[in-house]
């Protein structure tokens, strides 16, 4: 089944190579395209994409604000891609749910591979931008929050502070001595519990429990 993609941009020559990339994806599908946050909100409730490529910067409502309303009220995830690696951008975008941030340097085949990696449940950053984040958040204990760890058993909270560490489900399963497949369960577990969007933030409420530190 096609994965169905809505691209965001107010360039148009940028909109139009996003779509051609996207398109040239046998698994995915451009379901449509707009230029302005408004008509991204709109799209989005007309097509119910499985993932929003949405552009930061644009004339009247921004990406920001778009990607709000869009998590709030459908179930389509997005992909913030932009030309701007500000750290205040990637906190707003997390704290308005995107699941992914990407710079507009990434190559097209590393593009494509985001848009199925969202598309399937999971999360992702550019890698200076994950460092960074997870350096933020250790490195200023007065911004963390309390989490409720309660209602996870040992094993979630060891796979927590794996996932907080930045490592892949391989090399969990490695770690542990558990299976793939044992710890997507783990990990599906853990955004039920902790009612987390995705992987980033477990990264998050992982750091801000203390349960990792910056190495």
């Amino acid at each position: 089944m096609s994965i169905r993609v809505l691209v965001v941009d107010d360039q148009q020559l940028v909109r139009v190579g996003l779509c051609g990339i996207v398109d040239s994806a046998e698994d995915l599908t451009v379901v449509g395209a707009a230029a302005t946050g408004v008509d991204a909100v709109g799209l989005t409730r007309r097509h119910r994409p499985d993932v929003v490529l949405m552009d930061i910067r644009m004339p009247g409502m921004d990406g920001l604000h778009a990607t709000g309303l869009i998590t709030a009220e459908t179930t389509s995830r997005i992909l913030i891609l932009t030309t701007f690696d500000l750290d205040e951008y990637v906190y707003t975008a997390l704290r308005a749910g995107a699941s992914g941030f990407l710079l507009k340097d990434t190559p097209p085949r590393d593009l494509l591979s985001a848009i199925r990696v969202v598309a399937g449940g999971d999360a992702l950053l550019a890698p200076s931008v994950t460092r960074r984040l997870i350096d933020d958040f250790a490195a200023r204990p007065h911004r963390r929050e309390t989490a409720d760890l309660r209602g996870i058993t040992g094993r979630e909270r060891q796979v927590l502070t794996l996932v907080a560490e930045g490592l892949a489900n391989a090399e969990i399963a490695r770690a542990l001595s558990i299976g793939p497949g044992t710890v997507k369960t783990h990990i599906r577990s853990l955004l039920a519990k902790l009612n987390a969007r995705d992987r980033v933030h477990l990264v998050i409420i992982a750091y801000r429990a203390g349960l990792a530190t910056r190495s």
